[in-house]
Formats: C-alpha cells, sequence, structure tokens
C-alpha cells in the first residue's frame, strides 16, 4: 500500500473552510473575551527559596511572588494561537498542510497544541492553586511531551503497517501527569470554588476525548478509517474545548 492518499480538491476546499471558520471562531473569542473582561484577574507566579540551612515544616517567609500572570491575556493567548495556526493552514501554509494529510500526518496541529494546550492545563493549574514556577514548569513539560508524542505516533505509523502504539501510549502516560496534580488540589482539603469542579470535568473529557481520535484513528474503526475525518475531528474538538474553558474562566473570574 501507498505511503501517501493525495487529498481530493472537494476534500481540500472543505478542509480549508472548516480552518478559515476555526480561525475567525478562535480569533473572534478570544478579542470578545478582552473586551467582555470587566474585572482584573490575575493570577501569582511563586517562588520557594530556601532561606537558610534545609528544616522541616513550611516556613511561609520562603514564598515569594515572581510575576503575576493577567487571566483575560492567558485565556486569550490559546484562542490566538489556535488563530495563527489555523490561518496558517488556509492560506501561506496550505499546500504543506496538504502535503501532510496525504502522508497522514499534521505537524501544525502538534505545534500548536503543544504550545495553545500547555497554556491551557498551565492556566488551569494557576485557577487550581498551583503557583509555584517550577510545579508550572514541570505540568508543561508534562503536557508538551504528550503532545509530542501525538506528533511521533503519525511519523512512525505508516498506511497499511502494523501499528506500532507505543508513543500513543507514553503520551497517555506524560497527559495523565497534570491531572493527578489538579486532582490533589481539586480534592484536597482546601475550599475549592464551585466552578473549579466544571472546569476540571469538561475540560479533563476532551482532552481525553483528543486521545480518543487518535486511538479510533489507528485502529481504524468506522468513519476513522479515513484518516481525514479524523481531522475534521480534531478541528471541532479544538474549537470546542478552547471555547469551553475560556468563557468558564471568564464567566468565574473576569465578568462582573
Amino acid at each position: 500500500m501507498s505511503d501517501t492518499m493525495p487529498v481530493s480538491a472537494d476534500q481540500a476546499s472543505r478542509l480549508q473552510r472548516l480552518n478559515v471558520i476555526a480561525a475567525i471562531a478562535h480569533l473572534a473569542q478570544g478579542i470578545l473575551l478582552l473586551v467582555l473582561a470587566t474585572k482584573e484577574f490575575d493570577l501569582p507566579v511563586t517562588t520557594n527559596y530556601w532561606t537558610g540551612p534545609p528544616a522541616p515544616g513550611v516556613d511561609p517567609s520562603r514564598i515569594g511572588l515572581l510575576f503575576e500572570v493577567p487571566v483575560a491575556w492567558g485565556a486569550a493567548l490559546f484562542l490566538f494561537l489556535s488563530a495563527l495556526f489555523h490561518g496558517i493552514v488556509a492560506t501561506v501554509g496550505r499546500r504543506g498542510y496538504l502535503n501532510e494529510l496525504s502522508r497522514q500526518q499534521n505537524r501544525f496541529r502538534w505545534v500548536e497544541y503543544s504550545l495553545s494546550s500547555t497554556l491551557m492545563i498551565v492556566l488551569i493549574a494557576m485557577v487550581f492553586g498551583i503557583s509555584e514556577v517550577s510545579a508550572l514548569i514541570g505540568l508543561a513539560g508534562a503536557n508538551a511531551s504528550m503532545i509530542l508524542f501525538g506528533w511521533i505516533m503519525e511519523v512512525v505509523n505508516r498506511p497499511g503497517q502494523p501499528v506500532w502504539w507505543s508513543p500513543f501510549w507514553f503520551g497517555c502516560i506524560a497527559g495523565g501527569l497534570p491531572w493527578v496534580a489538579l486532582g490533589i488540589y481539586t480534592f484536597g482539603p482546601s475550599d475549592v470554588p464551585g466552578f473549579v469542579y466544571g472546569i476540571a470535568a469538561s475540560i479533563f473529557v476532551f482532552f481525553n476525548l483528543f486521545a480518543l481520535n487518535q486511538w479510533l484513528q489507528y485502529k481504524g474503526m468506522g468513519k476513522w478509517r479515513d484518516y481525514l475525518y479524523g481531522e475534521r475531528v480534531y478541528l471541532w474538538l479544538s474549537l470546542t474545548a478552547k471555547a469551553a474553558l475560556a468563557w468558564q474562566i471568564y464567566g468565574n473570574t473576569l465578568a462582573s
């Protein structure tokens, strides 16, 4: 079986239309969120340096403020990143995008996800109360690794060949670690606001739907035998997941 399956003119036109819709929708939502945000809501990024020899217990005097992140701009940024990449594949990057799709790959998707979904998970962690800079870097690294394993999954597996599942399962392990940390903060002894549970549940479901979409693609089940069907599912999942997080954050922290 050939390693390539050219994208037809009709399929290319449909994908371009979907990417244009996604680009406009993400851009419009990002702008609207910034316009409608009537409250300033900044979250701290902190340090926990030693102020003397290592000692047991927690010393509040060691905790310092590194900087603060404006939540409105954080939420808008992951929308703008998606708008940028959808705009690229619909215009100047269209030929490269279609060439990659013919090989059942899409590096544009994985690069964008490695940025936007990592920003999403860091922002979620900060809303949940995780603020220490090294913890946030660790969560970002684990999430980015998950996305890059997804990219490797597409690169190493060729149409008609046995599927090598290791990158997929390694990605699931890496992607699950941030949710362990979020679970500790969600169900720990702290007084968690009710909206945090809604964010946790909805975004957890969305993140796992992305993994399910790739699993169905490589299992070749039903409509997912067509790689481009899975590509369209990725497009709609990206749009709805980012919109869900952005407007949950807006409604609970940025609206007066």
